[in-house]
């Protein structure tokens, strides 16, 4: 479980496939890595299957990984947002996020309004349920709060604002209009729809 602070921009030091799956390589920082542990990469829940004393650490990702999300498209140079699973000692500053995607979501507008970044991503229009306004969602690992969500030709647009700090401090100052995000909803509004299923 994570909480959606970007702990980390990390590297990508390599990028090997392996048949239909993807080894990555990436400069974590992180030098009291365990084996096994589980490290959100992207929004991704992934695990540490090797790792070095310099913070250097590999991971697998399976070819159902690469089919739902987006890390297929990393390359050695690529900057990536990583956090550590919490603890029950950790603050949960953002909200509960499994780092379980749902869907990918495609930047389509940005502007930088006194300081912040507003933009507006859009989702797959199964994902607009689970989405309401001034409720969370993680885009690329990040636990963002939702300022609007409107019906798009293509789906669901989804309106937020970065502050300068989740500006330098997360890759959404690398992307570029029509890039591909990590999509995961808020858990609890799934949930809810299953236990409501039976009701309706």
């Amino acid at each position: 479980m994570f909480s959606g602070i970007v702990e980390r921009l990390a590297p990508v030091t390599g990028s090997d496939r392996i048949d239909g799956a993807l080894a990555l390589e990436i400069g974590t920082g992180f030098v009291d890595l365990e084996l096994g542990e589980s490290v959100a990469v992207n929004g991704v829940c992934l695990t540490v299957t090797s790792r070095q004393p310099t913070g250097e650490a590999r991971f697998f990702a399976s070819p159902e990984t690469l089919q739902r999300t987006s890390l297929g498209r990393l390359q050695a140079g690529d900057a990536v947002n990583i956090e550590r699973a919490v603890n029950l000692a950790t603050r949960l500053s953002g909200h509960l996020v499994q780092g379980h995607v749902d869907g990918l979501a495609r930047l389509a507008a940005r502007q930088e309004v006194d300081g912040a970044w507003n933009h507006e991503f859009v989702l797959p229009p199964e994902l607009g349920r689970y989405t309401v306004e001034k409720g969370s969602i993680a885009l690329d690992g990040i636990s963002l709060t939702l300022n609007a969500v409107r019906p798009v030709p293509e789906g669901v647009g989804v309106a937020v604002t970065i502050i300068p700090h989740t500006w330098t401090h997360t890759n959404l100052h690398r992307l570029s209009i029509g890039d591909l995000l990590n999509v995961e909803v808020d858990v609890m509004a799934k949930y809810v729809e299953r236990l409501c299923k039976p009701y309706l």
